[in-house]
């Protein structure tokens, strides 16, 4: 028996008691929606409201004595510097998709459910509409609501540690003759939780890319061109889908991975299965280093000797639905991407008959 992907759905252990409220920064049209959802959440339904320092900074809050209340229940945190990973039942996003992605970084081991209000730009990935919010936000703290299991992707990038040492001449303060100006002390290992996607390419260099990309150790092919894009399902309709990918469902277990501007008329985008390890290194013969980036974000340059290992987390992001995740997804396709969107064509004519 195959699961249905709408079959999934939210069920509470306990009721929930408290909420992560993500709110895009610098933007004054989600003021008045975060008050409101603020106030809703602490006095309506007596829920401990976590907020980011840095929102309440906005003087636009900070300067609202009517807001002040409210704003003293909250319980503030700072990225990079508290861990609230176990004190969150759930999220609640206002703003684009680009929120819902912040939202997966703070948390890179379980994820609690996300519930995403399109408030944004894009979309896609924010099924909810903010009129009716109330009702909406009670459904899903009875836990009336569909699911859908995102998952994302666990990165582990390696990188050889390099102590450039004062060389003139090629010869070292010591008198040696020096064949390398940078000597080897170890080894610096970052891990990162991806929704979306990873994104090698050739930055600033005006040469070709060449990375060479395994799979569960077997040499599967060398990307020559700007980059390869390593994604999600969820990733499949953000930059893989510009780059020519196919748009997969999100309740489908793949890794994508889509070239960048290959220069090659036979590299056509591929799917693997959730699980396999990819490997991504510099091809030795590299004219230059390459750059990577996560969801966008923590951009850093990949020498010689370096590594990126990717492959299935064993924490997706549960995303709450709006309908089901058949439906929403669909509806994204034609409101976000006007997929398959066209002029229908004319049925003939009935001829009268003689």
């Amino acid at each position: 028996h195959i699961q249905d992907p709408a079959s999934q759905r939210l069920t509470w252990n306990k009721p929930p008691k408290s909420v992560l409220v993500i709110k895009k920064i610098r933007d004054a049209s989600l003021l008045q929606p975060f008050k409101e959802l603020c106030v809703y959440l602490t006095e309506e339904n007596n829920m401990i409201v976590y907020v980011e320092k840095k929102v309440l900074e906005d003087p636009a809050i900070a300067n609202d004595e009517n807001f002040g209340p409210v704003k003293k229940k909250f319980c503030t945190f700072r990225e990079d510097y508290d861990d609230i990973s176990n004190q969150i039942d759930f999220i609640i996003c206002l703003g684009g998709d680009g929120t819902l992605l912040y939202a997966s970084s703070l948390f890179q081991g379980s994820v609690p459910p996300v519930m995403a209000f399109h408030l944004g730009s894009l979309g896609f990935l924010t099924p909810f509409n903010f009129e009716n919010f109330q009702s909406q936000v009670t459904q899903v703290i009875e836990g009336n609501a569909a699911l859908v299991l995102r998952s994302r992707l666990k990165v582990k990038v390696v990188k050889e540690h390099r102590e450039k040492t004062s060389v003139q001449n090629g010869i070292e303060e010591n008198g040696v003759v020096s064949a390398n100006l940078e000597k080897e002390v170890g080894k610096q290992i970052m891990q990162y939780q991806v929704l979306n996607e990873v994104v090698v390419d050739r930055g600033p260099s005006s040469y070709l890319s060449n990375v060479d990309v395994f799979l569960d150790g077997h040499l599967i092919t060398t990307v020559q061109g700007d980059g390869v894009i390593v994604s999600t399902p969820t990733g499949s309709t953000a930059y893989a889908a510009a780059a020519g990918a196919s748009m997969i469902h999100p309740n489908v277990p793949a890794i994508m991975i889509t070239p960048i501007c290959p220069h090659s008329l036979s590299f056509r985008p591929i799917v693997v299965p959730a699980g396999v390890e990819l490997k991504i290194m510099l091809s030795p013969d590299a004219r230059n280093t390459a750059w990577v980036s996560f969801d966008g974000r923590k951009r850093q340059e990949i020498c010689h000797g370096d590594s990126i290992s990717i492959t299935t987390s064993c924490y997706p992001l549960p995303s709450i639905c709006f309908r089901d995740p058949v439906s929403d997804w669909f509806e994204s396709l034609a409101e976000c991407l006007h997929w398959n969107v066209r002029k229908k064509q004319n049925n003939f004519a009935v001829e009268e008959e003689e």
